[in-house]
């Protein structure tokens, strides 16, 4: 193989390593800054076949999408009431702008997530010490949420960040305080639940009272009515003895000393002890002399 030859080869061989070295892309979920001795010469923000300078210029990549900040363990605020609330929370960013965000923080993540962390803990509380435990776990969450997004995300385009949104996944009492406020709550309900059942009493009370007077005024009422007619009963059985005694009294008097003989004679062993003159034997004297003249 001839120099000539060779010396092609190796020409062709670096060029083809050069234009290796110099060709880059981009891919669509990332920036690219192109640097040249440290500085920043180009900021790329769409996908696609690039080309640096070979060993003079180098390519760093940034993250384009939301990237999510999660807190492992949660953090600890006071409310306006001076209570202690554990809040968990998560917070969703992104780089909007990779020039300012490397020159803010080195392109290093972790430093701006502490920097993103710190704002949103310094915002939450704020907002915390301004509302009550009830407040904050229901009444004015999403309130809260979203004046702290948008103070966040004030704060981070300082360093080339978009703030996406800021969750307070859980708020909740410390175990210490939770015990206590469970306790309140149930002593709290107890006294309802005695209050109703001291109510209940009362009510019931109140029924049975009502009940047991409409039961005397029903039985009075009855016993009224029942006297009323038996006296309008024993009224009509009157004026017919009376009608029937006037229309034939003798045959009254007799009647009546026939229902006198029946009621003195039930048993074969009643004796009755009268003078003979009587009153009692008047009908039987009569009978008896009657009876005489007869024969």
């Amino acid at each position: 193989m001839s120099p000539r030859i060779n010396l092609l080869g190796a020409i062709v061989a670096t060029v083809l390593v050069v234009l290796a070295m110099s060709i880059f892309t981009v891919d669509q979920r990332q920036y690219a800054l192109v640097f040249q001795l440290g500085e920043v010469k180009r900021v790329l923000t769409e996908p696609g076949l690039n080309f640096k300078i070979p060993m003079i210029q180098n390519v760093r990549y940034f993250e384009k999408r939301i990237i999510t900040l999660d807190n492992a363990e949660p953090e600890r605020f006071i409310t306006s009431e001076k209570k202690n609330v554990l809040v968990d929370s998560y917070i969703k960013w992104r780089i909007v702008d990779p020039n300012l965000y490397y020159i803010s923080v080195s392109g290093d993540e972790t430093r701006a997530k502490t920097r993103l962390n710190q704002t949103v803990n310094a915002g939450l509380r704020e907002e915390f010490g301004k509302r009550t435990v009830h407040d904050v776990v229901s009444g004015e969450r999403d309130k809260i949420m979203e004046q702290m997004r948008e103070k966040a995300d004030a704060d981070a385009r300082k360093i080339g960040v978009q703030i996406v949104d800021v969750r307070l996944k859980r708020v909740e009492l410390p175990t210490e305080v939770s015990d206590a406020v469970y306790r309140r709550m149930e002593a709290e309900r107890k006294r309802v639940a005695n209050e109703l059942r001291s109510e209940g009493s009362a009510e019931a009370e109140k029924i049975r009272a009502d009940a047991d007077r409409q039961r005397e005024i029903i039985v009075a009422d009855a016993y009224r009515d029942a006297q009323k007619i038996k006296g309008e009963g024993d009224a009509k059985a009157s004026a017919i003895y009376a009608g029937a005694f006037s229309a034939n009294p003798e045959f009254y008097a007799f009647y009546r000393s026939l229902e006198a003989y029946r009621g003195s004679f039930k048993s074969k062993n009643d004796v009755l002890v009268v003078e003979p003159n009587s009153d009692f034997f008047k009908y039987m004297k009569s009978v008896g002399r009657g009876n005489d003249k007869g024969k």
